[in-house]
């Protein structure tokens, strides 16, 4: 298993090992202990499957505040996303920063989204499916979100906004500058 702080050192670009012959591959994307060992300690509770059936299909900004925030553990199982995390613990010295990564079948990365961070993705080629553990139960109560081209955040999708495809909900979050603090 590779792993690789990004520029956040809380998130946590993961290489799970893929052992392979002419049959196909073998690969253990989760094992307690050695997640453990990298500081990844919350007790998934839940494993979320997605399917995007268009490329430009963009999904966030979204988290979940107390009583049930959830850390993620997000991979690709078909095609390809670019994943962004973003630090909206108000007392971190990377609040409102982001780390990103380009998750694919094909290079087999997982990223770590721990609690206290905004968490969406693009995805890159039709027919991409995407699947992630979770932290904390689903709460509708405690979703919250902020709107994917937030100018204060200034993040680099890889799609021009004329390409990106939005459910209604998602067109319509705030700012980060117009929330309340979620995670002090």
């Amino acid at each position: 298993m590779k792993v690789e702080q990004l520029n956040i050192p809380e998130v946590l670009l993961i290489t799970p090992a893929r052992h392979g012959d002419e049959r196909g591959f073998f690969s253990e994307t989760w094992v307690e202990s050695r997640y453990a060992a990298l500081g990844i300690t919350g007790r998934f509770i839940q494993d979320n499957h997605a399917k995007s059936a268009a490329r430009g299909t963009l999904r966030g900004l979204h988290l979940q505040i107390a009583p049930n925030p959830q850390g993620k553990l997000v991979r690709v199982i078909r095609g390809a996303i670019w994943d962004v995390a973003v630090d909206v613990r108000a007392s971190s010295p990377t609040f409102g920063r982001h780390a990103a990564a380009m998750l694919s079948a094909d290079n087999w990365q997982q990223l770590w989204v721990p609690v206290g961070f905004l968490h969406g993705y693009c995805t890159l080629e039709p027919d991409t499916e995407v699947i992630y553990k979770v932290t904390g139960d689903y709460d509708r109560s405690a979703e919250r979100g902020v709107i994917w081209n937030d100018p204060d955040l200034a993040l680099p999708w890889p799609l021009a906004a004329e390409h990106v495809r939005l459910s209604g909900k998602d067109k319509e979050l705030p700012r980060l500058a117009d929330c309340p603090v979620w995670f002090p």
